[in-house]
């Protein structure tokens, strides 16, 4: 499957931002300090109501209102990771959708361990780039944050949308995880003819 798979046509996105914005979901948000004011704005230019909400003690609450839930690893201590861990498990019994951010995973044991676990609880969405994708994979070799990009394609070696697809599904066979890539995706000289 190759990135190109994953983007919709100009008007099906139309189509779903317009059908976003007459839901107004309530989006619950446990994303890391750098990103949690752009999170916020983005959700709200997007028409949905954000809620950065951390605590594990309010978590079932929040969850019973809530839409959607969206799981940022960017800032890791104890109690961020088992609110993490036990908020996708109470959407999850809820039936209602969540999306993994494995911000730097395969920077240090932790994020991987962390996102790997996470993983296991069926995100809706995996959203992340090409190098931390392919650390949960297990195919790559190490991140630096999330700023790392994926080596360059060479005729010898598949494009990083294509590896990056293939090793997102094999990291979880059976399960239905969409993994969009941050990034553009890297394009062959016959893709652009």
């Amino acid at each position: 499957m190759t990135a190109s798979e994953f983007v919709p046509s100009i008007d099906a996105a139309h189509a779903a931002l317009e059908r976003l914005r007459a839901r107004r979901p309530l989006v619950q948000n446990i994303t890391n300090h750098v990103a949690m004011t752009l999170s916020a704005n983005v959700l709200l230019a997007l028409g949905a109501s954000p809620a950065m909400v951390h605590a594990e003690e309010e978590l079932e609450d929040f969850a019973a209102i809530a839409d959607s839930l969206v799981v940022n690893i960017g800032t890791l201590d104890a109690a961020w990771i088992r609110s993490m861990l036990a908020a996708p498990a109470v959407y999850k019994r809820l039936a209602k959708p969540f999306v993994l951010d494995p911000v730097g995973a395969g920077a240090t044991r932790l994020r991987i361990e962390t996102a790997a676990r996470i993983l296991d609880l069926g995100p809706a969405i995996l959203r992340g780039n090409a190098s931390e994708i392919l650390s949960l994979a297990g195919a790559a070799g190490g991140t630096k944050g999330s700023t790392r990009p994926p080596r360059p394609t060479t005729p010898s070696r598949p494009d990083s949308g294509s590896r990056c697809g293939s090793a997102a599904w094999s990291r979880s066979p059976g399960r239905r995880t969409t993994p969009p890539m941050a990034g553009a995706p890297s394009r062959s000289r016959a893709d652009t003819r």
